[in-house]
């Protein structure tokens, strides 16, 4: 059964569940970046279709799962309280990222990464939440308009947030609104779709208490605090590696 929160807020499973699949995945290629970076193997993160293909993935099982909560979250009602207390949170992390990124490696710094548009999207996925097919049909058109529309208007930093861009930037980690908002919108089109319009009750009930499900469904809960520290700790017990070598 999805667990009660607040009274009045339904957490299921099944989304904490997909969040922690997110959560590792990102594990994999963060730790498998730092081997790179520390020069313990050789990969190819901006050629390499593997390593591009598996990044998409990553970024968009986290948006569709983001749009999916945001749509639970406030079908009824916007929950402001909440969703500010969250916004303010994932708004000073993302500045982290951006100050310590630029501390490590200033000329690939992080400046509109995964966590600048999650803050971005919440803000603008609110006004979406009211609709359900148009997300579906908006949602596809971000997306189809953000991979096949470019031009060099977009390109400096000041506008290639957006998306549109003839080039990737040079940052380490670039999430622009197209397409990925269009992702954002089909997420929250398949919220109401599974969990309203035509329930699944399969998903509604996930009720998988594997050692594997728990572990997953405790990251995917806490997905914040593991994002910010991940990284940090891997990065750590390399650097002690390296040195003990």
């Amino acid at each position: 059964m999805p667990a009660e929160q607040n009274n009045k807020h339904t957490r299921y499973a099944v989304i904490d569940l997909l969040r922690g699949i997110a959560i590792a995945m990102m594990f994999s290629y963060h730790f498998a970046w730092d081997l790179n970076n520390f020069r313990l193997a050789e990969l190819d993160f901006y050629h390499d279709p593997f390593w591009l293909h598996y990044r998409t993935a990553i970024v968009s099982l986290f948006l569709l799962v983001m749009g999916t909560s945001l749509q639970l979250a406030h079908h009824q009602q916007i929950r402001l309280k909440p969703f500010l207390r969250r916004l303010y949170w994932l708004i000073g992390c993302a500045l982290i990222i951006s100050i310590s990124t630029y501390i490590y490696n200033g000329q690939r710094y992080i400046y509109f990464g995964i966590l600048h548009f999650i803050a971005l999207a919440s803000v603008i996925g609110l006004f979406f939440v009211r609709f359900y097919w148009l997300n579906l049909v908006l949602g596809l058109g971000i997306i189809i308009a953000g991979i096949g529309v470019q031009h060099a208007f977009f390109d400096p930093k000041t506008w290639n947030w957006i998306g549109f861009v003839t080039s990737k930037p040079l940052t380490d980690d670039y999430v622009p609104l197209f397409p990925w908002f269009g992702v954002v919108l089909v997420g929250m089109f398949m919220a109401r779709l599974i969990f309203h319009e035509r329930p699944v009750p399969a998903l509604m009930h996930f009720n998988n208490q594997s050692a594997i499900s728990r572990l997953l469904q405790f990251g995917g809960r806490h997905s914040l605090l593991i994002y910010m520290l991940h990284q940090p700790i891997f990065i750590g017990l390399l650097t002690l590696l390296v040195s003990l070598s």
